[in-house]
């Protein structure tokens, strides 16, 4: 019993054709198939063949037996060469044979060639036919003789003078129905390995293309580089290889974006900590002689690492929501960008002490309220930061879904202008101010999810105007 399961599971355990390539399955499942349509069709196609030819066959034999046995029978009947007359010759064919058969069971042929002559076969039965005293009584029947099958027929001749005995040959017919069947099978062959070789030539061509896609998964898995292209549309056509191709070659492509990305978040994230852990570091130094500083100092100290550590924080929480792509899981809603703009407005008097004046119409959008409140409250919270000693309010101003934020602070330096957008982006004059540089990237990102742009340019008589726009509902 336990050889018994052995056995089953070595035979479970079997799998060859799991092992086997893509192209020699494809080779095997046409040749399967193939084969299964060659038997099916040329079992038919022979069994058919040879029903009509038989059937032809027997049809002959019938009509030249019903003949002969129809002119025995009308009167008046004269047999030369049988009892009673001379001369009577029987004309072999290549389809049948004649020959006499007298009562006593003798037979008489037609001899036109010594070493062609046939004799067939006699029975008691052909006996009793010969010795029939009715003309065109018939016997039939099958059997063998000189080598060959024949089917044979006997008819009395009438009054006990003998019988004309017919035998047709059916060993050509079968040796021709058996050179159909090797003709037939020679061709099932040839189509058979015919659909082999275009089965492998298939798989060849589709697994070429998929082996080629695996080879440079492969490099990317064992090698992390993301260098290394597959076979697209180009090369292997619009078919579901081709698009595989493009869509791997897509995601190599943005894996190598992001891998960039990371690997720019993590330089400049580097550089951009650096700074206030410095400060840090440099006040917890001078922490160590707290007791030895005037009121003033301390409470200088104590503002400094305040401001450091809320900047520090800030800066984190950034690269944070950047570097994981997050934002708040709000869902998109109808927005009233006045709305959006009041609240930004307040929120930025209370944290400033300056004057933010709204200007809005109308303007509804659908999108993330908290989002477009961030992407709002980061430039104007920059105008406030880089003009901290204005006097002239900072106006939000809201049309048709654009929202502008102005000011008349320092203003832009032309050849920047086309960057403060730019992640870690610090515009020279805004080096030496707290920052990361993150704000207003995370503003295009915003107006980008939006379907929207951002912009930025001086303002007429000093200044800037930084802001986004998004599509109206209204």
């Amino acid at each position: 019993m336990t050889a018994a399961r052995s056995a089953a599971a070595a035979v479970l355990q079997w799998r060859p054709v799991a092992d086997w390539r893509l192209g020699t399955r494809f080779a095997v499942w046409f040749a399967l198939v193939a084969a299964a349509v060659i038997l099916l069709v040329g079992a038919l196609a022979y069994n058919t063949a040879a029903f009509m030819i038989r059937t032809d066959q027997q049809q002959e034999f019938d009509a030249t037996v019903a003949g002969l046995s129809s002119d025995l029978r009308a009167p008046p009947q004269q047999i030369p060469g049988g009892p009673g007359g001379g001369g009577f010759t029987f004309l072999h064919s290549d389809s049948f044979v004649f020959q006499m058969v007298r009562p006593d069971g003798g037979v008489n042929v037609s001899v036109q060639s010594p070493e062609a002559i046939e004799i067939l076969p006699t029975t008691d039965e052909d006996r009793e036919v010969a010795a029939s005293q009715e003309p065109g009584v018939v016997a039939t029947r099958e059997g063998s003789a000189n080598g060959e099958d024949y089917r044979i027929a006997t008819v009395s001749i009438g009054g006990a003078s003998g019988a004309i005995q017919i035998g047709q040959r059916l060993s050509p017919t079968e040796r021709m129905l058996d050179s159909l069947a090797w003709q037939m099978a020679g061709v099932g062959v040839a189509v058979l390995v015919g659909a082999g070789i275009a089965g492998w030539l298939v798989g060849r061509t589709v697994t070429g293309r998929l082996v080629r896609l695996t080879e440079a998964a492969e490099y990317v898995s064992s090698t992390g580089r993301l260098d290394q292209p597959a076979p697209g549309r180009e090369e292997a056509g619009n078919d579901e290889v081709g698009r595989l191709g493009n869509a791997f070659n897509s995601m190599l492509a943005r894996l190598a974006g992001a891998k960039e990305e990371q690997r720019r978040l993590v330089q400049n994230a580097s550089h951009e900590l650096r700074t206030p852990l410095t400060s840090l570091r440099t006040n917890v130094s001078v922490m160590r002689r707290f007791d030895r500083l005037s009121p003033e100092a301390r409470d200088r100290l104590i503002d400094d690492l305040q401001g450091e550590t809320r900047e520090l924080t800030d800066l984190v929480n950034e690269l944070v929501e950047l570097a994981t792509d997050s934002r708040e899981d709000e869902p998109p809603r109808e927005v009233e960008l006045r709305g959006v703009a009041e609240q930004v407005a307040a929120r930025t008097r209370r944290r400033t002490g300056r004057e933010i004046t709204v200007d809005a119409d109308d303007s509804t959008v659908m999108g993330v309220p908290g989002a477009l409140e961030r992407a709002l409250s980061n430039p104007v919270e920059n105008a406030a930061k880089f003009d901290p000693e204005g006097t002239a309010p900072i106006e939000i101003v809201v049309r048709r879904g654009r929202v502008e934020v102005r000011d008349r602070g320092p203003g832009l330096d032309p050849a920047e202008a086309g960057h403060i957008f730019e992640r870690f982006f610090r515009a020279t004059s805004a080096r030496a101010m707290p920052g990361s540089g993150l704000g207003l990237s995370m503003v295009h990102d915003i107006a980008a999810a939006h379907h929207g742009g951002v912009f930025a340019h001086n303002r007429d008589g000093g200044g800037a105007v930084i802001g986004f726009w998004v599509p109206t509902l209204h």
